[in-house]
């Protein structure tokens, strides 16, 4: 009887649906927040540039009337899977502007510091040779690599 193993890995990200932490949630990242309160245009230049845009869009922020920060938002929440809506947004980015843009810096530091969770399919075939038929077995192991927190 001869065996075939075939091993595929599977790689997803965890989406829970909410923002990892909350708007004024400051102290949970001091270093995040007096990057924003010494250079607050660097600080969303290098944000921007963490989560895949242009360094350069949030300087048309005060050209744009906010535009590229709602649009950021909301391009962020469909990525990470984040439940909320564009009007929210729109409302979070015009009246805590500063706290908005350090809870999005929160968010990318820690989707692209987490690591992604790994799934193992392994595929099993024994044959009999005199029929030539095949049974067929698949099982699941789940394997998670250990990130920073």
């Amino acid at each position: 009887m001869a065996v075939q193993q075939q091993i595929t890995t599977v790689t997803t990200s965890q989406r829970s649906g909410e923002w990892s932490t909350g708007l004024c949630d400051c102290c949970s990242d001091m270093g995040t927040c007096c990057c924003a309160l010494w250079c607050f245009p660097c600080f969303q230049c290098q944000t921007a540039s963490h989560f895949g845009w242009c360094l350069c869009m949030p300087l048309l922020d005060p050209c744009a009337f906010m535009a590229v920060s709602c649009c950021m938002r909301s391009s962020m929440r469909e990525r990470y899977g984040i439940q909320g809506s564009t009007c929210g947004d729109i409302a979070l980015v015009c009246c805590c502007y500063i706290c908005t843009w350090c809870q999005m810096a929160r968010e990318v530091k820690k989707q692209t510091t987490s690591g992604p969770q790994q799934v193992h399919v392994v595929t099993q075939q024994n044959t009999h040779n005199s029929l030539g038929r095949g049974l067929y077995k698949v099982s699941k192991a789940f394997h998670r690599e250990a990130g920073p927190c």
